[in-house]
This record gives C-alpha cells, sequence and structure tokens, in this order.
C-alpha cells in the first residue's frame, strides 16, 4: 500500500472572491503608524482587572448560557451604560432595547449591508473614509459613489447635485455612510448647520443615513454637535465602538437603530454572541471610570497628535500639507501630486516604517494616490519622531521630496552614472 502523502489541490477548490493568503505575522515594525491602535500607557490594566473579578463575580455563572442568557442584543448592563453615556454625550435619547451589541463598528458594518445591499445597489461614502466601510459596501456588491469633503466634512452642496443627479438615473441610494465626527482618515467634525442640511437632504431623497461615530469620544478643542442619530432618530443607523475609547483588542461595538432595522439585525448575528466577558469588564469598568478615563485618553492622544505635526512640518516643511485632527488617533496628509505612495510602501517597511497608503482609505483609489494616513496612538513620542524622520528620508531617497528636511538642505542623489 502506498503510503505516500498527496498533498491536497487546495487551489483548485477556492472560490474566486477569496483573497491571497496572508503572510504569516512576524512582529510590528519599529514605527508602526498604521491601523487603529491605541496608546498602550493608556490602558488601565488593573482597574481593568479589578472590573473583571468584580463582572466575574457577580455575573459569571451566566456564563453557562449564549448571550449570558438575555438575548442576542448583548449584555443589558453594557446596554444600560451606553444609553446612560449616548444620552449625555451624543444626545442620542434611547432604551436598551433600541441597542445590540456587535462584535466590534466592522460587525455592525457587516449587518447593515446585509440589512439593506444587494448587488448592483448604489451606497454613498466620504470621498476619503475608513477602508473597512468601502470595501464592506463593495464586497456586498454595491456601486460606491464618493461623497466630495472639505476641511468640514461633507460638501452638502455638492452632495446635493450627485443626490439629483442619481435620481435623474432612477438610482435611489441604500444609504449615506458618514463619519461625522472625527472623521476617518480627515479628522474633521461636521457643523450642526451642515449636519441639519444633510438630514434635510436625505429625507428628500428617501436616503437613509449610516452614522459611524466610533472616534466620537475622544474630542479635544470643543464638543461636537449632538449626533445625527440624535437630531433623527428614525432616519439614522448609528454604530460606534469601545475600541479606540478603551481598547481594541475588546471586541465590542454597538448599534442604535429604529427597531425595524435592529431587529433584522439581530436576527442576521448569528455568531453565538459577542464576546460575554468583554462585554461585562466594558461595563463594570465604564460604569465608575468613563469620564475621567476619556479625560485622561484624550490628553494624552492630543500630546502624541502635537508631537507627529510638529514632526511631520520639521521632516517634511512644505512639501506635505496636513490636516490637524480634532480628536482620535489619525492625522491625513498629501504630499506633492507627483509622488505615488504605494511606491514608497516597501522601502518605507524596509526601513521599520509602516504607513497606510491614501487609495486604501479613498472611494478612488487614483485620486489618493499622493495621500496617506499616519496613526499616532501606539508609539511613544520619542518614536513618532524618529518614525517621520526615517520616512522623510525613504520618501527623498525614492522621490527627491522632501528636499529640505530639519532645516536642512538634502544632498541630491547620486546619478546612476556616478
Amino acid at each position: 500500500m502506498d503510503e505516500t502523502v498527496q498533498e491536497f489541490a487546495f487551489e483548485g477548490m477556492l472560490a474566486p472572491s477569496v483573497p491571497r493568503p496572508e503572510p504569516r505575522f512576524k512582529g510590528h515594525p519599529t514605527y508602526n503608524f498604521i491601523g487603529g491602535h491605541n496608546d498602550p500607557e493608556q490602558i488601565p490594566t488593573e482597574r481593568l482587572a479589578q472590573a473583571a473579578a468584580r463582572a466575574l463575580e457577580k455575573h459569571g455563572r451566566k456564563l453557562a448560557m449564549y448571550n449570558l442568557g438575555e438575548g442576542a442584543q448583548g449584555f443589558t448592563g453594557l446596554r444600560e451604560f451606553l444609553c446612560a453615556k449616548l444620552a449625555a454625550k451624543r444626545g442620542i435619547r434611547c432604551t436598551a432595547d433600541d441597542i445590540l451589541i456587535t462584535t466590534g463598528s466592522n460587525q455592525g458594518i457587516d449587518l447593515v449591508n446585509r440589512v439593506l445591499v444587494q448587488p448592483g445597489d448604489t451606497v454613498l461614502i466620504e470621498e476619503f473614509s475608513y477602508a473597512g466601510a468601502i470595501g464592506r459596501a463593495r464586497g456586498s456588491g454595491a456601486n460606491v459613489v464618493g461623497m466630495p469633503l472639505d476641511s468640514d466634512g461633507i460638501d452638502v452642496e455638492r452632495l446635493a447635485a450627485i443626490l439629483e443627479r442619481l435620481r435623474s438615473s432612477g438610482v435611489t441610494p441604500k444609504y449615506i455612510y458618514t463619519i461625522p465626527t472625527i472623521q476617518n482618515p480627515t479628522g474633521s467634525i461636521l457643523p450642526l448647520e451642515r449636519r441639519h442640511e444633510l438630514i434635510r437632504l436625505a429625507g428628500t431623497f428617501g436616503v437613509p443615513i449610516f452614522e459611524d461615530e466610533c472616534y466620537a469620544d475622544i474630542v479635544w478643542s470643543h464638543d461636537a454637535p449632538p449626533s445625527l442619530h440624535a437630531l433623527a432618530p428614525g432616519r439614522v443607523i448609528h454604530i460606534g465602538s469601545f475600541s479606540k475609547s478603551l481598547a481594541p483588542a475588546l471586541r465590542v461595538g454597538y448599534a442604535v437603530a429604529d427597531w425595524a432595522i435592529l431587529g433584522r439585525m439581530v436576527a442576521m448575528k448569528a455568531d453565538g454572541g459577542t464576546g460575554a466577558v468583554d462585554q461585562m469588564v466594558a461595563a463594570e469598568y465604564f460604569g465608575a471610570h468613563f469620564d475621567p478615563h476619556i479625560q485622561g485618553l484624550a490628553a494624552a492622544l492630543k500630546r502624541k497628535r502635537d508631537v507627529m505635526i510638529e514632526a511631520l512640518h520639521e521632516e517634511f516643511g512644505t512639501s506635505a500639507d496636513v490636516w490637524a485632527p480634532e480628536g482620535g488617533i489619525f492625522v491625513w496628509l498629501k504630499l506633492p501630486d507627483q509622488v505615488d505612495v504605494r511606491s514608497l510602501t516597501a522601502a518605507a517597511l524596509d526601513a521599520g516604517v509602516a504607513f497606510n497608503p491614501g487609495p486604501d482609505w479613498a472611494c478612488d483609489g487614483e485620486a489618493a494616490r499622493s495621500y496617506m494616513r499616519l496613526c499616532f496612538a501606539l508609539p511613544s513620542a520619542a518614536t513618532i519622531r524618529e518614525g517621520v524622520a526615517e520616512l522623510a528620508r525613504v520618501c527623498f531617497e525614492q522621490t527627491g521630496i522632501p528636499s529640505r528636511s530639519g532645516n536642512r538642505l538634502r544632498q541630491p542623489l547620486p546619478s546612476a552614472n556616478g
């Protein structure tokens, strides 16, 4: 009997839409400016441990049941905390029955697309936006139309023209996806008057609004206007997350919507429940420490934001247009038009620098070829300075830009002929 083990031909069995295999994880680069990581110094490890002990003492026996025996909407204690937080901070008046706990905000995005979108439908997304939202909409078969932005968020006048054009073609978008409070990646806050106009446009053209407020707790300069859901609860699906206000490895998000939508999202959430211990710990900790925790986190992130912007100005000078965010964890910047940041990624990674290329965060990738997004939350201030200097060096070696860095004129690169 031939006992030779034959390799199974998995390649021939894969569905056409399956992506290429992810490379094995070999650790983070020295200067890690990608993703939505948070500040490790602001993780309240001791208090989280205490919260976990209290939560397990009070509710641990419920772990014997799926969903803690409380139904698919999630841990009641966390939903009750969210009712109070959303009312106090975002103007949203709701009950625990209006909230669904999700496994991060990405599951909320998935569920909204599953409920609303069929292949061939059209959705509206800000021209620069969360890559996960753009990718999930396209993965649902939607035609993604970008909404123009300016320094204050959606340009509602230009949006009105887009909606009129679509209506004249017989198209009603399935939703308007927006991040109005600390927009990702630009960091802007949509003013109150634009929020009212956006809601008016959505009503006129019969389009639901899909509001993502994952960063709304981390605002520095002023209180943000009420959420869109607070202004028009029957027209807005609202999602949020604890990834940025507490920790991304705690996979806890939430959705607030009219039951006609939320009830269908609950029906689609056939995963046995979001991590129960994560929910219990978040509720126990934030129930006692939310305001001081957010104040400390926001202050620490603002200091890092200032360091990164200062370093970018020093190393790139006038070669980079930098958006100063009003909260959150990202800086969005643009290099001269001739620079395609995708050509920098490999050389930068070889130098230990990882950044998010702008095309990944845009509805039209080519229009964002000279943009990049840098996350400043994870590295220390010293690491931010070193990493930005290294990024500028790589950029100069690859493109000749920036020609001046640290108030020093860079030496021209030697020609191929020596």
